[in-house]
């Protein structure tokens, strides 16, 4: 295995540039992943390099270690991973890997349950999103583009590796992908806190899509106004709203638990 020890070397200030810069990151279709959970979650077509320590390559078991070897993993000292590391406490592996490819017809397979994201900025939150509706059974994620970067270091590792299996879209105009939506005949439902209906009297067995906005200000009403249905999630005490992605999860679950019983 190939042994790098100089921060100035091409390949790793290549790494460092896709783990600290959107606009590399969509130049060359490729993001950073870290860590040994991602790592070994991560399908090998989609590992262009991978770099990892000596003491991480000792100690991984032998499937991690044979996946390392295939994968052409080079050996850094553990200094330059700290340096190049989006993490505090680096596990010891970290690699580029390729952005997956979908296209707008994968979010209608089956019986379509997507979620529609307007303005998400925090990475925490898309993260636990993407996992979250990979976990409730949504089919995709279609996001404006003025959402926070699907492929932000943070937001990748709150994905828990559902990056490279749930399809996510970013929508140019978000307004066209909602007509696109209904003429494919999804039931489109807006969380809004003027909503007509309580999320819970709602029916969503369908071919459905929930529509959730930016954290502050909650969806554009122009975008609220193209939804079939406004709804809500009832509220005790003085809460004015809930974190987007509890928001998430509560609908997605709903829609679930429809589905299945």
């Amino acid at each position: 295995m190939e042994h790098i020890t100089s921060m100035s070397n091409p390949r790793i200030r290549h790494l460092q540039e896709l783990s600290t810069r959107a606009k590399a990151r969509r130049r060359d279709r490729a993001f950073v992943i870290e860590g040994a959970r991602l790592f070994a979650d991560t399908p090998p077509e989609y590992l262009r390099e991978v770099f990892a320590t000596e003491e991480f390559y000792k100690e991984a078991p032998e499937a991690v270690k044979e996946k390392l070897e295939r994968a052409g993993a080079m050996l850094v000292p553990d200094a330059l991973i700290r340096k190049v590391s989006d993490t505090r406490t680096p596990q010891g592996v970290i690699a580029a890997a390729a952005m997956p490819d979908w296209d707008m017809e994968d979010l209608f397979r089956e019986n379509p349950l997507i979620l529609v994201l307007e303005n998400i900025q925090d990475p925490g939150n898309l993260g636990t999103m993407v996992r979250t509706a990979e976990a409730a059974g949504a089919t995709g994620i279609l996001l404006s583009a003025d959402t926070v970067d699907l492929f932000n270091p943070k937001t990748v590792r709150s994905t828990m590796s559902a990056i490279f299996r749930l399809p996510v879209l970013t929508a140019g105009d978000l307004l066209e992908a909602l007509d696109l939506l209904k003429e494919r005949g999804v039931a489109t439902f807006a969380a809004h806190l003027g909503g007509e209906k309580t999320y819970d009297r709602l029916s969503y067995t369908g071919p459905s899509a929930f529509l959730i906005g930016n954290e502050g200000n909650g969806l554009r009403e122009e975008t609220a106004m193209r939804a079939d249905t406004k709804l809500l999630i009832p509220m005790h005490g003085r809460i004015e709203s809930l974190n987007a992605a509890m928001a998430a999860g509560i609908l997605l679950y709903e829609a679930d638990r429809q589905r299945r019983f």
